[in-house]
């Protein structure tokens, strides 16, 4: 199961009881979260960001990575915007998190993206088992990504005053990065992962990061995928972004 905090930035919920619990890899747990949070949040929200995710571990599944990382963040994106819409004149905004490993991991299969971006779950997750949840990570948050470049200019968002953006953060001292690090097979590549500031970021930066886009600030950002990774995909791709058409 996921938590859902819905007494996040910009949100003022009513009670004491802030707190949903919902399983984000499935259908039913999904709509049981956007039910909870509409419930508890009156109907109108300010803000959203999507930070619940499952790392891409060895061991772990890779059909509930993607599940969890694309399935649930879209569902919960989907499924919400109507709230952020009855915040009206109060400039609502979404914040979805991807990922630096959506570009700076090489020869990502497109097979999976593909399925996440066609809403083929059942796909997605065949596929996410075969190529384990090392590969399923990155592909579901391209496919994060790619999502919210594609949404963000639609009119039942920029059209209905909601901004839409992503983080890609890199090597940030989590939980998450703590269990990868715990991982024999692929936790020795994080010493391998080039960081030019010369150390891993703290949660409390990408908070900040987070903090802006959802603020009055931010209000003309839309559709962005920003990267917060301490510099270490301009170093792997220099040349590659940006590109011309």
């Amino acid at each position: 199961a996921i938590g859902v905090d819905v007494n996040a930035i910009g949100v003022d919920v009513p009670g004491d009881d802030d707190t949903v619990v919902a399983d984000l890899g499935t259908r039913e747990g999904r709509t049981t979260a956007v039910a909870a949070v509409e419930q508890r949040a009156a109907g109108a929200l300010d803000g959203i960001v999507t930070f619940a995710g499952l790392g891409g571990t060895s061991t772990r599944p890779g059909s509930i990575v993607a599940s969890v990382n694309y399935f649930g963040t879209v569902a919960l994106l989907e499924g919400l915007r109507p709230a952020l819409e009855k915040a009206g004149s109060r400039q609502p905004a979404a914040v979805a998190i991807s990922s630096n490993s959506s570009t700076v991991q090489p020869r990502l299969p497109p097979t999976l993206v593909d399925a996440c971006l066609a809403g083929d779950e059942d796909e997605a997750r065949r596929l996410g088992d075969e190529l384990g949840a090392p590969v399923a990570y990155p592909c579901a948050k391209l496919a994060v990504a790619r999502w919210v470049r594609r949404n963000a200019p639609a009119a039942e968002w920029a059209g209905a005053g909601i901004t839409l953006n992503a983080i890609a953060p890199g090597y940030i001292e989590t939980p998450m990065t703590a269990e990868i690090r715990r991982d024999e097979k692929i936790g020795p590549l994080l010493d391998q992962f080039p960081i030019p500031v010369g150390r891993p970021g703290r949660p409390e930066e990408i908070a900040a990061l987070v903090a802006f886009l959802l603020g009055p600030d931010a209000r003309y950002i839309c559709g962005s995928v920003m990267l917060a990774d301490g510099g270490s995909e301009a170093v792997l791709r220099p040349d590659h972004w940006p590109a011309a058409w």
